[in-house]
């Protein structure tokens, strides 16, 4: 989808749905807007439902501080004019009050940004603005002063976060993030010791950056390369309302009978993706004028070396990627259907996903069909789709069902007989 296709108010109008819809602002709360390219800010109103918000409910102010529209526009406009005039390359500004962050704010914390090396490259550095009087002219200057230092993200003691951005799509990629990351971070507290990335890794992974494929032109897909990119479209934007993947975390796969395979492009929003949007992979080599992913290189390496695998899956569910911020074990040994589909789940380092994919590629089988790569991913995979899918949705179930245990007692783990039982019942290899 070709969001700058859309008019302001509607798209305004299109992402404090979403923001609203995933509990991460409320009816009242949280306001959104845009500087066109004639200096007038398109900007959510003061006082109107989130939830039933429409294009008309959109007020624009013109550059002599006119207002048209049939509401008022939001309270909190001076700070978003602060940041237009001390930032001219910010032409969207997003505030919302998600419980992650508040909490946060209320703490007069910042999430640590090195629990994902993906974070500081979305949103930069992140800022802490004194606390103000919402709406108030000293409110407006304590955030842009944090811009002025060259910051995009800011959290507002006892209040929220304010994202700017060149436009909104890439405002609401960085808000998502945010929230994910400080929902993680409370979450992996409740297991472990946090292990965020080193620098070293990051040096490290800068060096070992996968060379770019070269392009194709393909030729008229197949029935079947149509129907893979229907089914994957759909499970996507499934994953995206369970929260299996974001906005901008996630990254899914499927191998065609052709030996080539598809995968969801890099920087766009996959709860808008779209058929068209999907890049197909053929000898390694990308399907020309999209923007293919990074894990590209890997999943090629996966399926050269796994025939029996036709779908892999990269996704960053909280409560999964929590094992994957600390030093606690995830063991799957907890109900039957939990050890069935993934089995044994092994561990790999960030940096080993870097510095040797092939060993990487190796270790899938069908008696190890995901893994955890620290601080990036969990990583799954399937004979179909649909069965990828499936474990990755019991992954994140199993793993939140361990966190919430120790709220309960000590984990019971399934015996060494009673495995053995399974895997006779179910037939499984060892």
């Amino acid at each position: 989808m070709n969001i700058d296709c859309i008019h302001p108010a509607d798209r305004l109008v299109m992402y404090m749905q979403r923001i609203y819809d995933k509990g991460l602002t409320t009816t009242s709360g949280g306001n959104l807007s845009i500087l066109d390219e004639e200096g007038n800010i398109w900007i959510t109103p003061a006082g109107i439902d989130k939830g039933t918000l429409t294009r008309r409910d959109i007020v624009c102010v013109k550059a002599d501080g006119t207002a048209v529209g049939i509401h008022r526009p939001s309270s909190e406009l001076p700070f978003h004019k602060a940041v237009y005039q001390m930032r001219p390359d910010i032409k969207a500004v997003l505030h919302a009050h998600p419980p992650g962050l508040v909490s946060f704010s209320i703490a007069r914390k910042v999430p640590n940004p090195d629990l994902m090396p993906s974070v500081r490259d979305l949103c930069g550095e992140i800022r802490i603005a004194a606390y103000a009087v919402p709406g108030s002219e000293q409110l407006g200057e304590n955030i842009g002063k944090c811009f002025m230092e060259g910051c995009s993200t800011v959290l507002l003691e006892n209040h929220g976060v304010c994202v700017g951005a060149k436009d909104l799509l890439t405002a609401f990629l960085q808000f998502e993030m945010l929230e994910f990351l400080s929902k993680l971070e409370i979450t992996a507290k409740r297991i472990g010791n946090l292990l965020p990335v080193t620098a070293d890794d990051l040096e490290a992974m800068k060096k070992c950056m996968p060379r770019k494929m070269e392009s194709f032109v393909p030729e008229c897909p197949s029935a079947e390369e149509l129907s893979a990119r229907r089914d994957m479209i759909t499970l996507i934007r499934r994953g995206c309302r369970q929260g299996l993947f974001g906005a901008a975390r996630g990254t899914c796969s499927v191998r065609l009978a052709d030996g080539s395979f598809l995968i969801t492009p890099d920087g766009t929003d996959l709860t808008l993706l779209e058929e068209a949007d999907v890049v197909r992979v053929k000898g390694g080599r990308g399907e020309n004028g999209k923007n293919l992913s990074r894990s590209a290189a890997l999943l090629q390496m996966i399926y050269e070396k796994h025939p029996e695998i036709s779908a892999v899956l990269l996704a960053q569910p909280v409560h999964s990627m929590a094992f994957a911020v600390t030093d606690a074990a995830l063991d799957p040994r907890t109900i039957p259907e939990s050890y069935v589909f993934l089995r044994d789940v092994k561990r790999m380092s960030y940096r080993e996903y870097y510095e040797d994919p092939e060993r990487i590629a190796a270790y899938f089988s069908e008696t190890r069909p995901a893994a955890i790569i620290d601080n990036y991913c969990i990583v799954v995979t399937g004979s179909s789709l649909l069965q990828a899918f499936d474990r990755l949705e019991v992954f994140e179930l199993t793993a939140e069902s361990i966190i919430d245990t120790a709220m309960i007692g000590d984990i019971v783990h399934i015996s060494d007989d009673e495995i053995a039982d399974l895997k006779k019942a179910f037939h499984l290899k060892d």
